[in-house]
């Protein structure tokens, strides 16, 4: 079972005691769920955080529920399914588990530590409660009756286990409790266990009248209510314990797009099935008896190392529900209207554009302009053509809507839409069965490579001619992240660029041998080698005695050879600055090997998105924005595009808004230290040392 005592790090030969290390073969690697793991600690520590506004601080303890969920769902899952093979592979998965298990547990642990102590009566200071049915006085108690008898106890079916009532089959992340049981019943028989599953479409946090609450803001969770009434569901019997579980199961879907004929259909069918892979995590609550941890491990085929014991409720996510259910504006983040940028303020959207290239900065500028870019385009006359890329823009969108209003007034729509975007594929299914319908083309990318390439192109009759328009960005066309995630987006006419973003959409749709491109850089084709090349070139420039400079930020920071190419530059000199969201498994300052190298996160209110690479290029400072991280399936196994930043004025917007700012000295970033350990240097969301604040200030000024 998961109870660790303290988290483990990162170790690096030679590093405690500054011996000097001059090979990346000398360093204990730092896992990737390692690294995730350590990023989730960071977000945990603006749940505890008291300069974050409080129902702010419960979205980032949801938002570490929410990731967890997924790491397991995938990357545990994956690293089970290696230590059931018995080679070479599993003792090093089997290993990796083990320490997952430790850090994980540790991490879970502080969550509902930060939940029950800190949180909870914090929020009840404020007037907002969670009413706990040990906790009920007699009119709350009434009123949850009421409810349970009302709205919950029709939609549950509870199931004793006997030889005619099998194992109920357990959906995926759902809510369900196993209760013991004593007596004979109707029949005669002795029950023993039951099990009763909580249906999805119940509410998982309710509103209590303030009149029942007695506080202003009451709230009651499902869970609550179900433990307060299940003896309902067994009339006649003794419940001698009742507690929740959660099982997270394998959620990867495993569709061979060399073989299938139909993709779109083999992954809606393969869809079907993924709420009930293979058992990869239990999360049980602490006071769960033994006979029935025994049941469920031996039912999903589960260690003691898969379960994590909770005090509280099993899935933290549906908390999130509670801050939209108070209304209490000082205790958020406090609203902002992001602008527009000044070219798009007075002049036809086109027009500006073809004055000169539009840089916008989300969330700190609006994402008004990508969608009046494509509602336009599907109302614009002089509009012919319309091809986008499409990752993930959720179930509702505004952006789909505008193409099938194009398609449907016989515009050339072309739609590279990516069915395998990890947990988008049925909304990007349903998409795809739509504009289809409409007449638009939607094609699926490349086989065995994810189109993640952010790009759209419009082709206008313009004087007699045609004019290509094109939008290229960091970050998914969705407009609700847009809101929360920090990206660029760069809105040109420039020839060379629009042509080069023709021919990939050229070689997405189509076959043929790649053609040269002159402006972008794509991946599996050019980025990574131009990424070296560009590395090594501020390398020889320190060796030659100039100045050699780096400046790099993306979500997740992998490849090896990248990595040994940076340590290398490090050794020669040059200066090095990487802002790394997520999981780095490089190593900054080590003598001899990374000195020169600087690793810093920031963890705020907006989730750093944006890849920047900035070289110093003997002063001509060559500024790259791109979709790809620095990680093997960027690089190698998925379409990225990466563009280039010529404009003076805008390069310097995104050096400094980008890059700069993040590494003032003193400004509050976690900086990362050899042992791939983190320290947060300043406060977070002070007006004056935060980045996020800082910049927020600064354009909401302009």
């Amino acid at each position: 079972m998961n109870a660790p005592d303290k988290p483990i790090a990162p170790d690096a030969a030679g590093v405690a005691d500054g011996e000097g290390l001059v090979s990346t073969r000398q360093l204990a690697p730092l896992s990737r769920e390692q690294g995730i793991l350590a990023f989730n600690e960071r977000v945990l520590s603006m749940a505890e955080n008291r300069e974050v506004p409080l129902l702010e601080r419960l979205r980032y303890l949801t938002i570490v529920s929410g990731n967890l969920d997924e790491l397991f769902e995938i990357r545990v899952a994956e690293l089970q399914e290696l230590a059931r093979v018995d080679n070479a592979s599993a003792a090093g998965a089997r290993e990796q588990l083990d320490a997952i298990a430790v850090r994980a547990g540790l991490l879970i642990t502080h969550q509902y530590h930060i939940l029950l102590n800190v949180l909870t009566p914090a929020m009840k200071a404020e007037g907002i409660v969670i009413l706990l049915s040990t906790e009920w006085n007699e009119v709350q108690r009434a009123w949850a009756e009421k409810v349970f008898m009302e709205e919950i106890e029709p939609l549950l079916t509870p199931i004793a286990l006997d030889p005619a009532h099998p194992f109920p089959r357990i959906s995926n992340k759902t809510l369900n409790f196993a209760v013991e049981l004593d007596g004979r019943d109707a029949f005669g028989r002795r029950p023993g266990i039951a099990i009763v599953q909580a249906p999805r479409v119940l509410p998982r946090v309710l509103r209590v009248p303030s009149a029942v609450a007695g506080a202003p803001h009451g709230v009651m969770l499902l869970t609550s209510i179900v433990h307060g009434f299940i003896e309902r569901l067994f009339p006649g019997l003794e419940v001698k314990s009742r507690s929740q579980f959660r099982l997270t199961r394998n959620s990867e879907l495993y569709v061979d797009e060399e073989e299938v004929t139909n993709l779109r259909q083999a992954l809606r069918s393969e869809l079907g099935q993924r709420h009930y892979g293979d058992g990869v995590r239990l999360e049980l609550s602490y006071d769960m008896s033994p006979l029935v941890i025994d049941l469920l491990k031996k039912e999903f085929e589960l260690a003691d190392v898969d379960c994590y014991f909770v005090n509280g409720p099993v899935n933290l996510v549906r908390l999130e529900q509670i801050i939209d259910i108070v209304d209490r504006p000082d205790l958020k983040f406090p609203r902002f209207d992001p602008g527009l940028p000044a070219a798009f303020r007075k002049k036809d959207l086109f027009q500006a554009i073809a004055r000169c290239d539009v840089l916008v900065h989300q969330p700190y500028e609006s994402f008004n302009p990508v969608m009046d870019f494509l509602r336009s385009a599907a109302s614009d006359p002089q509009v012919v053509s319309i091809k986008q890329t499409i990752y993930r823009t959720g179930a509702d969108s505004l952006l789909m809507e505008a193409l099938l209003e194009a398609a449907k007034v016989g515009k050339e729509v072309t739609v590279v839409l990516e069915l395998m975007a990890r947990f988008d594929e049925e909304a990007n299914i349903n998409w795809a069965a739509k504009l289809e319908e409409v007449g638009a083309h939607v094609v699926y990318g490349v086989v065995g490579h994810k189109t993640h390439a952010k790009l759209a192109l419009i082709i206008r009759r313009e004087d007699g001619r045609l004019r290509r328009y094109a939008h290229l960005g960091t970050g998914n066309y969705h407009q609700r992240t847009a809101r929360l995630y920090e990206d660029f987006g760069l809105f040109t006419a420039d020839e060379k660029i629009c042509a080069d973003v023709q021919e990939v959409f050229r070689r997405l749709t189509g076959l043929g041998t790649a053609g040269k491109l002159h402006s972008l850089l794509q991946a599996p084709f050019t980025l990574h080698d131009y990424i070296l090349k560009a590395i090594r070139r501020e390398t020889e420039a320190a060796r030659a005695g100039k100045k050699g400079y780096i400046a790099a930020k993306m979500n997740a920071l992998l490849e090896e050879s990248v990595i040994d190419a940076l340590y290398e530059a490090s050794q020669a000199g040059v200066k090095i600055d990487l802002i790394v969201r997520g999981v780095c498994a490089l190593r900054p300052g080590i003598e001899g090997l990374s000195s020169n190298i600087r690793v810093v996160s920031v963890i705020g209110r907006f989730l750093e998105h944006s890849r920047i690479y900035h070289f110093w290029a003997g002063g001509a400072e060559d500024v790259w924005l791109g979709s790809a991280d620095w990680m093997n399936r960027n690089f190698f196994r998925r379409v990225e595009v990466a563009f280039p930043v010529r404009d003076r004025k805008l390069k310097q917007r995104v050096i400094e808004e980008g890059l700069r700012g993040y590494l003032e000295p003193g400004f509050s970033v976690w900086e990362m230290d050899a042992r791939g350990g983190y320290k947060l240097s300043g406060p977070v969301l002070s007006r004056d040392r935060d980045p996020q604040q800082v910049l927020l200030r600064k354009l909401a000024a302009n």
